[in-house]
């Protein structure tokens, strides 16, 4: 079996929030981390190697946050997040054999409100799901072969949700639609954190 990646989207732009998203601070017991690393940890928990893509402005940031990891530069954010996507798959892709059979879960920060029972169902399905509550689709995306190689051939403006259909599998996660946007959502998602 190939090595699971997931590709953690933290290059866009925070202007509502007023604050960089992958830094925003943690409170986890008697320690504070950044959201990117909490994210790290806990996909790193359930066997999957995470690779995040940020932006030139959070670079040195984000590498000291989450030491020994990779981290990868979009060098144009601006062009959308199917770039920074690429950005991530290309780095994968470079350290594989061989695409076939080749899954990987795309995360952006913003959207940390999964559960590691979410996480287990997605890297044990064989073809592209979101997982969903309430009709609603979430994150975080599983990508399969096919789904990568219409990405990689895609314009970085493009939306995901214009290159592929997932399937959505139904979760339970109560924070699954969480979507860090404004300094209202930061209650909510500490609170995430202390439940997750």
């Amino acid at each position: 079996m190939q090595q699971f990646y997931a590709v953690i989207l933290a290059a866009g732009a925070s202007e509502r929030l007023g604050q960089p998203k992958p830094m925003l601070p943690i409170k986890l017991g008697n320690r504070e981390i950044p959201l990117v690393k909490w994210i790290v940890e806990r996909l790193e928990f359930c066997g999957i190697t995470p690779i995040v893509v940020t932006n030139q402005e959070l670079l040195i940031d984000v590498t000291f946050a989450i030491p020994g990891r990779t981290v990868v530069l979009n060098p144009a954010p601006e062009k959308g997040r199917t770039g920074s996507i690429q950005c991530g798959l290309a780095t994968i892709i470079s350290n594989l054999k061989s695409k076939r059979g080749m899954q990987v879960l795309i995360a952006p920060v913003d959207r940390p409100g999964f559960s590691n029972s979410t996480l287990e169902v997605l890297r044990h399905t064989e073809f592209s799901a979101c997982p969903a509550k309430d009709g609603r689709g979430g994150h975080p995306v599983l990508i399969t072969e096919d789904d990568v190689e219409k990405i990689m051939l895609a314009k970085p403006e493009t939306s995901l949700r214009d290159l592929i259909s997932p399937m959505k599998i139904n979760v339970s996660d109560k924070f699954l639609h969480l979507n860090i946007d404004t300094p209202d959502d930061l209650e909510q998602l500490q609170q995430a954190a202390d439940e997750l």
